[in-house]
């Protein structure tokens, strides 16, 4: 039996639209609880540290170049596009100066970013990723669990990553990007998984995981809300660790020529500046070598920073605290604002 708007109407009251309005002022609050603690505080937190701001700057710019390079905005390194061996700044067509085949050195580093990025992402996803499901999964569960994926770690540690990678890549040659840097980090998840698990045996012993599983909570949902988010900061650090691990993997086995050689990248670059124009011994085709080496250089620090700062992202204590002082001074300021404006 459907109300009657006489039911729904009671002293004057339209209680249907009230409990409507009710609803979506509640679910306003959501919406705004959840901007504040997911978008505002770590926004917060990571703009009050120098090192995500210029970690943000560096890694920001590479993936601007890699766009650029993308989206064909800036030519193509070709063979005789410029006068042979120009040093830097010597002609400023090619502001990094040219190679032994006149080809412009900036275009040879600009269209190797954008592989290298994603080579970065792939490999550095796929290492923490693997190691914090296994990782978590072994520490939280334990028992047999624990044992069979301890003992699976364990095997793949025992393989020497740098001949297994050699092996594959001379075996299936892949040329793109995101299958190399899976190939790259193949066993690298393996420590880090271990690390992890020591990491979830000392978290799950705390009060509040207790209290949890006291109270019949899932185990998925207390892996996603009472582990995962402790383990952060940890896992931040890692991720940084494991992308740069794939800069110098991929950049020392393009150098040894393992890794097929088909596209641009700064292994490939310094390997010819070495091999081809001896930089090492000649001052003319030094920037040859240095300008990748810089490039390298450049984007492993921006990662290191931009990690730093995270982890302080992630800290749910170091957040709250940072972002009530936030609020606090924010409040302040606008209370002698008020009070000026009265004065006046």
């Amino acid at each position: 039996m459907k109300p009657t708007e006489a039911d729904s109407q009671v002293g004057g009251v339209d209680w249907s639209s009230s409990n409507a309005a009710a609803t979506d002022l509640s679910r306003m609050d959501r919406y705004r609880d959840l901007y504040q603690e997911r978008v505002y505080k770590p926004a917060l937190v990571a703009w009050s540290d120098w090192r995500t701001r210029f970690g943000l700057l560096i890694v920001g710019f590479y993936v601007v170049i890699a766009l650029i390079a993308a989206l064909g905005l800036y030519p193509s390194p070709e063979t005789n596009q410029a006068p042979r061996y120009l040093l830097p700044l010597e002609n400023m067509n090619y502001v990094l100066g040219t190679t032994a085949t006149g080809t412009d050195l900036l275009a040879l580093l600009v269209h190797a970013t954008p592989e290298m990025m994603l080579m970065i992402t792939s490999g550095a996803i796929w290492a923490t990723g693997v190691a914090v499901v296994l990782g978590t999964v072994a520490g939280f569960k334990g028992g047999t669990t624990d044992r069979v994926l301890m003992a699976i770690a364990d095997f793949v540690m025992a393989i020497p990553g740098l001949p297994l990678i050699m092996i594959l890549a001379i075996a299936f040659t892949p040329e793109n990007p995101l299958v190399l840097g899976v190939l790259i980090t193949l066993n690298y998840w393996a420590g880090l998984g271990r690390s992890i698990r020591s990491q979830v045996l000392t978290i799950r012993e705390q009060n509040y995981v207790e209290a949890s599983r006291t109270m019949g909570t899932p185990t998925h949902r207390i892996i996603r809300k009472d582990i995962i988010p402790n383990l952060m900061p940890y896992v931040t650090v890692n991720f940084v660790t494991a992308a740069r691990y794939v800069i110098f993997a991929s950049v020392g086995l393009y150098f040894l020529g393992v890794l097929p050689i088909g596209a641009e990248n700064w292994g490939i670059t310094m390997y010819l500046a070495y091999s081809t124009a001896g930089a090492l011994y000649t001052i003319e085709a030094a920037h040859w070598l240095i300008a990748p080496m810089l490039a390298i250089l450049f984007l492993s620090l921006g990662l290191i920073l931009l990690g730093q700062g995270m982890d302080r992202v992630f800290n749910p204590r170091v957040r709250t605290r940072l972002a009530g002082e936030s609020e606090s001074t924010a409040g302040s300021e606008e209370e002698d604002s008020n009070a000026s404006t009265e004065i006046l």
